[in-house]
């Protein structure tokens, strides 16, 4: 290969080698994004796709190593723009509006998958001839192989066209992110010699305390953001300072959530809603229009550099050379982590589909079909880079291992990333337009409510007669039957009250 005759002429200058690679890698990314562009018509082909094929055809099946997979590159630098960008531009009415389903799918889908794949693995690797794994390695693959791709969802799914299903996967993919992140930590702590009772009960009070404190983290940096931009009104001056001053508090959020061993992914999520409620609105035309750019530029670029970047890293040749499994076995392991994957998301997709349905059937809230689950089951099978940083950490140290047993479930993970990226995401597309076909909406959302949405009979009007038992009762009532709205009304006055005159926002006269 090309590449690896350049970075052998250069082995001797350790300076210039690192340049010439990133040069590289820089002219394979801008490549990805020109054959993407060429390709974008055809529906069985996205850019994380178009990346992986280039890789192939570039390294010929030879080693591609130009640069090492980093966790720390991953989780610090390119995770963060990926994960602000979706909370600061997603639909945040659609989004709160499925809270439920996301919660159910995101937190409870992953102890379900968690379980199944461990115990999968647990049972089946032995009777193949592989026994190298001790019991917390087998419940870390259950963690690494039920950590959905947030990346791949959002280069497969649009919520201008899928708004329903964009919602549910990627808010799923957002919480289980978060769910398996914790959970991964607290196996590396656990202690298989003290297994008792209470076990469940403190790993559920440590997941609530991540949850709960992540998001306050989240929601006081954009608020602080917010009160910033309208207080001080950097625009009279710079429309600079503005988008460099919201791009540091988010990705200052992100670092602190990470000092304080909290969810960054939740934190910088929710700091993304919030700016894009508060802040955005206290900038200058100029900043608003610059930061939607900015934003979804940063955020596009490093969803390829990260497919890249694995996909470099899979077939450095090295770690294949360490694994003394034979390719019988491999391919048995591969098989059996896809089939476990396959039915471990199948066990929650349709059942907890099945209990939102009954949850909110007697509100306003969207009906998930069975089409709409099959997609649901279908879009979460792509495991991606926080898979492998997972598997980085459960079985490498610094990124390197002389473990056989353990460069096995490297590069297990390495085939199975790569497959799923390909076999289910290059369907997904196609599932998609057969199952649920894109239709014009009649009017385009506008980001917030209408006035008929405003005015729905949710609650008695000020001019209602009626006593405060009776006003308290009719709430009660429609909160009952019509949660989401409800909520939704009380949410807007409080908001229009309280929040908005301190931390600014869009004038409701002029919606």
């Amino acid at each position: 290969m090309a590449i690896d005759r350049i970075l052998h002429a250069l082995a001797n200058d350790s300076e210039r080698i690192h340049v010439v690679s990133i040069s590289i890698f820089v002219f394979v990314l801008s490549l990805c994004i020109v054959v993407g562009h060429l390709l974008r018509e055809w529906r069985w082909v996205n850019e994380s796709i178009t990346a992986i094929f280039i890789i192939l055809v570039l390294s010929k099946g030879t080693s591609s190593h130009i640069l090492q997979f980093d966790e720390e590159l991953f989780f610090i630098y390119l995770l963060p723009p990926i994960i602000f960008n979706a909370g600061f531009q997603v639909k945040k009415k659609r989004f709160f509006h499925n809270f439920l389903p996301i919660t159910l799918f995101g937190v409870a889908g992953v102890f379900f998958s968690f379980a199944i794949i461990s115990a999968g693995c647990w049972w089946l690797f032995p009777k193949i001839g592989f026994k190298g794994l001790d019991i917390r390695e087998y419940l870390a693959l259950g963690i690494i192989f039920s950590s959905t791709d947030t990346v791949c969802t959002l280069q497969v799914l649009h919520q201008d066209e899928t708004p329903l299903l964009y919602s549910l996967v990627f808010g799923e993919g957002v919480v289980n992110d978060a769910t398996a992140v914790v959970l991964f930590n607290a196996i590396q702590k656990f202690d298989v010699s003290k297994i008792h009772g209470w076990a469940a009960v403190y790993f559920v009070r440590d997941f609530l305390y991540l949850f709960s404190t992540s998001t306050v983290l989240g929601i006081a940096t954009g608020l602080l953001t917010a009160y910033v931009l309208k207080t001080l009104y950097f625009g009279r001056h710079s429309t600079d300072r503005e988008i460099a001053i919201m791009i540091l508090m988010a990705y200052l959020s992100y670092m602190l959530a990470e000092l304080l061993q909290l969810s960054g992914i939740l934190t910088v999520f929710f700091c993304g809603i919030v700016m894009s409620h508060y802040a955005w609105h206290n900038v200058s035309e100029n900043s608003r229009i610059s930061t939607r750019h900015i934003f979804a530029t940063l955020s596009f670029i490093a969803e390829i550099f990260i497919f890249l970047y694995v996909g470099m890293d899979a077939l450095a040749i090295e770690k294949w050379k360490v694994t003394k499994t034979s390719f019988k076995t491999a391919l048995a392991i591969n098989c059996i982590i896809v089939i476990l994957v396959l039915v471990g998301r199948a066990v929650f997709v349709f059942p907890l589909s099945t209990l939102s349905n009954f949850l909110s059937s007697n509100s306003e809230g969207s009906h998930i079909t069975f089409r709409h689950q099959v997609i649901i089951w279908w879009a979460g099978l792509m495991r991606g880079a926080v898979s492998v940083a997972l598997a980085f950490n459960q079985f490498t140290i610094s990124g390197v291992t002389r473990d056989p047993d353990h460069a096995t479930m490297i590069t297990s993970t390495t085939v199975v990333v790569l497959f799923s990226t390909l076999m289910f995401g290059m369907l997904t597309k196609p599932l998609v337009k057969a199952l649920a076909p894109h239709r014009a909406p009649a009017r385009a959302y506008s980001g917030s409510p209408c006035k008929d949405e405003i005015t729905l009979p949710l609650l008695p009007t000020e001019d209602y007669p009626s006593s405060p038992l009776l006003k308290a009762k009719r709430s009660l009532n429609m909160l009952l039957e019509r949660p989401a709205h409800t909520i939704h009304i009380y949410w807007r006055k409080f908001d229009d009250t309280y929040m908005r005159p301190v931390f600014g926002g869009p004038n409701r006269d002029s919606n």
